[in-house]
């Protein structure tokens, strides 16, 4: 049985999903062309700037919670699926599993052999393949 999901968990999800739709833009480009057309009744007032201004801010606070949860539950689901596909990949380099909790020194290192190993595959007019790694780097099986 999966375990329960939080209410923030949810609730954010509902809000990713409402806010995705296209009734939820035309619900808003309604809003703001209404607050546009009242702005001649309530005399172009501060008071009737203030509630566009009040309303955004708070919309726009709010919603960096929500898109922030949806990144990282999105992030972190593509690295599991990335993570299983090097896997069960015999010429994949294992130690590239968990690579996004490694340091960044970790990281650029990695990233510095990649990119040796391209401009040395470049000059030599081939493609980088498996055979183009050393022992060391090959996949450790798990």
């Amino acid at each position: 049985m999966a375990p329960e999901r939080s209410i923030f968990d949810r609730f954010a999800r509902w809000i990713e999903r409402q806010l995705g739709r296209s009734t939820t833009f035309a619900l808003a480009f309604f809003s703001i062309v209404l607050w546009g057309v009242s702005g001649p009744f309530f005399g172009w007032s501060d008071t009737w700037q203030l509630v566009i201004n009040t309303g955004t801010t708070i919309v726009t606070f709010l919603m960096v919670f929500v898109i922030q949860n949806t990144q990282n539950r999105d992030t972190q689901a593509l690295h599991l699926k990335l993570d299983e596909l090097i896997r069960v990949n015999s010429t994949a380099r294992n130690s590239l599993m968990g690579l996004e909790e490694k340091s960044n020194l970790e990281v650029e290192k990695v990233k510095s052999a990649f990119v040796e190993l391209a401009s040395t595959a470049d000059a030599a007019g081939e493609k980088p393949s498996a055979a183009s790694f050393s022992r060391s780097e090959r996949p450790n099986s798990l």
